[in-house]
């Protein structure tokens, strides 16, 4: 993803700060892999309160003996751990815990034991870079999130996930106002888990990143939204989150996490070689992390074609199972993919058309084997859009994208100024029906808006199917019809979906719901000419007013024949 351009708000000095997304990041590679000319200072000594590393190539941190805190980071001379006298950490950090620390070669590892939890940090010899590891057994230790806390006024940028420049809250503590109207928050990342391979900073000279691992024990899939980065007046944050509250769909998994890497470069992008998808981590073999599985422990799975695929879209093929996840995108020519790396285990083989499942199936992976499967069939009727339909408002791909305002509700809040009017009825054959729908309905904002559309004699001579498709919902917001004041429909049964905020913090992301509704032909309008009148209604007593209303994110729309 390319570097976003930054804005430089008046009065402050000239800085420049990107997030980057995946390895076609437009920064030019640093290489944090490549060893220095003398490394000999390699090495690490206790302070009393600290142990602390030094990578021989120009970086320096130290582990509190105490709690496992990352309590300095200090990159050719500069500290960039830390603000509001906390350190980096997992969560809110661990009290007492056993730290230890050794030398094997040109590799130190810390390890920190907190009851159950597992925390490792790891250094090489002439990297500029920390290896950790995370393993979280049960859910006696809240350790689903770390956190890399750095300094105030080090990069300065005003994106969406940064409120240094606006104090006005508009939503719980976590959502700003700007004096222009655009809005701020730490959820405002954009980016779904498999949109990017790390997140960070740049000043142009010195680049501070976070590469995030694979995900295998995080839990939410692919298409999961979590925050990765924020900015304030005190100082920000990079994250590595394997497990979210908000708006999550799955049950947590537990087990060792990672690498994922603090990666320190001279203003690039970090090296390649510590994506997520092509990092080596041999040298780490015999470490004796728990947990640990090395390469030869893994399996592949790979499948030579998917049928029945539209074409005008992308294909992801995703395994999980309660213990990990993997996911990997099938080839536009083919549909032919590879998904490596792969613990052993029976998962469920989910095909997504974009963010829509359109095929499952069992699939086992063995240690160093590889499990080929035939062409996978998508069988016509597990494809919504594949239903003939008189009239049809976006296309079924499990997210409300290119309906009004979806793009922008991934990094602003609905009260955003860039945001076009919520309210607003569409025509059928306008032309505009889907980019003038808006993604989101809500019981307060726009809760029975207006589809119109005529009917031919012989189509309102006989009842249709009526479906609406979601992919999240709030405070149990469901959509209720009406058409022409002649019928109504019975208020449907909520689905299971996540209790948290969604809509207000750039995720659509739930379970997609299809709900179906069969509309008598006595409802129609029998005159060709006359406009037929569908309002959609959201239903619910939960919520409380405005954009936390009960509220719902829409698929697509459609009147079959």
């Amino acid at each position: 993803m390319p570097a976003h351009p930054f804005r430089m708000p008046e009065g402050m000095v000239a800085r420049r700060s990107v997030l980057a997304g995946t390895a076609a990041a437009a920064v030019a590679l640093a290489g944090p892999l490549s060893t220095p000319a003398s490394a000999a200072t390699f090495g690490y000594t206790d302070d009393g309160a600290n142990y602390v590393v030094d990578t021989g190539a120009g970086l320096v941190f130290k582990v509190s003996k105490t709690n496992g805190d990352l309590s300095s980071l200090v990159y050719k001379g500069t500290e960039y751990q830390g603000y509001g006298g906390k350190n980096s950490h997992i969560e809110s950090g661990l009290g007492t815990s056993t730290v230890t620390i050794a030398q094997s070669g040109p590799t130190i590892l810390i390890s920190v034991t907190y009851g159950t939890l597992k925390l490792y940090y790891a250094a090489r010899s002439g990297e500029n870079n920390v290896y950790i590891w995370t393993n979280k057994a049960d859910t006696s230790v809240s350790a689903t999130r770390y956190i890399l806390r750095v300094k105030a006024g080090l990069f300065l940028n005003d994106e969406p996930d940064s409120y240094t420049y606006t104090t006005s809250t508009i939503e719980a503590s976590d959502v700003f106002a700007k004096s222009d109207g655009q809005t701020r928050s730490k959820h405002y990342s954009k980016l779904r888990v498999m949109d990017y391979d790390y997140i960070g900073w740049t000043t142009g000279s010195v680049g501070l990143w976070m590469v995030r691992s694979n995900h295998e024990k995080a839990s939410g899939g692919p298409f999961y939204r979590s925050l990765l980065r924020h900015q304030s007046t005190d100082g920000g944050g990079l994250y590595e989150i394997l497990y979210y509250g908000e708006n999550q769909t799955e049950d947590q998994r537990f087990g060792l996490q990672g690498p994922y890497v603090i990666a320190l470069t001279d203003g690039g992008a970090p090296s390649s070689s510590l994506y997520h998808g092509n990092i080596d981590t041999s040298w780490a073999d015999s470490l004796g992390l728990l947990g640990y599985v090395a390469a030869s422990g893994r399996g592949r799975v790979a499948g030579v074609g998917i049928s029945g695929r539209d074409t005008s879209y992308a294909y992801t093929v995703g395994l999980a199972n309660s213990a990990a996840q993997y996911w990997g995108s099938a080839r536009a020519s083919d549909g032919y993919f590879s998904i490596t790396g792969v613990l052993p285990g029976t998962y469920t083989l989910t095909v997504f058309k974009e963010e829509l499942a359109v095929a499952t199936q069992s699939v086992t992976v063995t240690a160093g084997g590889t499990t080929t499967l035939n062409t996978i069939a998508i069988a016509s009727t597990n494809d919504p859009s594949n239903a003939s339909a008189i009239w049809r408002i976006n296309d079924w791909t499990g997210s409300p994208s290119g309906f009004k305002n979806a793009d922008l509700m991934t990094y602003a809040h609905p009260s955003d100024v860039r945001a076009a009017a919520w309210t607003g009825n569409v025509v059928i054959g306008s032309g505009t029906e889907t980019s003038g729908f808006p993604c989101y309905l809500w019981k307060d904002v726009n809760s029975g808006i207006i589809v119109y559309f005529r009917l031919t004699a012989a189509q309102s001579a006989a009842a249709h199917t009526l479906r609406i498709g979601v992919t999240t919902a709030y405070a149990n917001g469901r959509p209720q019809i009406s058409v022409n004041d002649t019928y109504t429909s019975a208020v449907p049964s909520p689905p299971a979906q996540p209790s948290t905020r969604s809509l207000t913090v750039g995720s659509y992301r739930g379970n997609n719901n299809t709900f179906t509704y069969s509309i008598p032909a006595s409802a129609w309008a029998t005159d060709p000419s006359t406009y037929n009148q569908l309002k959609i209604y959201v239903a619910s007593g939960s919520g409380t007013t405005s954009y936390l209303s009960a509220g719902t994110s829409i698929d697509a729309i459609d009147l079959l024949a």
